[in-house]
């Protein structure tokens, strides 16, 4: 079994994913838009204006696949109870996707160490995703 977060966005998802792969470091990032969707598909009626909108956006962290996409029709609700947690090997990079991340966002715990990790962080970031950065001590 696998388990990959799905993340939702109010029209802004392209702008999302394409700064996520970057700072994330993947290279197989793909976008499909509803007006991407071949004819005859069963696409939700949607005006003009939202085509441009994502679908279905992916690409791969690590051993993790990352979806999202927009949601259509107005459906689009603030995400939280959530974060999506990215573990790390070294403090050098926690400490730089914890910076890229928090720009424009907002930080509610600074990277610091923990009795638990080397480091640890909290953000949401400029498009309202809860992440959370750690970097484990050796148990």
């Amino acid at each position: 079994m696998k388990i990959n977060p799905y993340l939702i966005f109010n029209g802004n998802c392209a702008e999302a994913f394409k700064f996520y792969a970057k700072v994330l470091g993947a290279d197989d990032l793909t976008i499909m838009t509803y007006r991407d969707m071949p004819p005859g598909e069963n696409a939700p009626p949607m005006p003009e204006n939202q085509k441009d909108q994502v679908m279905h956006a992916r690409f791969t962290a690590g051993d993790t696949v990352i979806m999202g996409s927009d949601a259509p029709g107005g459906r689009y609700a603030k995400p939280q109870g959530y974060a999506v947690n990215i573990s790390v090997d070294t403090p050098e990079e926690a400490e730089r996707i914890f910076a890229r991340l928090s720009e424009g966002g907002d930080v509610g715990m600074a990277m610091a160490e923990t009795f638990w990790a080397k480091r640890f962080g909290m953000v949401t970031d400029r498009f309202g995703t809860h992440w959370m950065v750690n970097c484990d001590k050796p148990m």
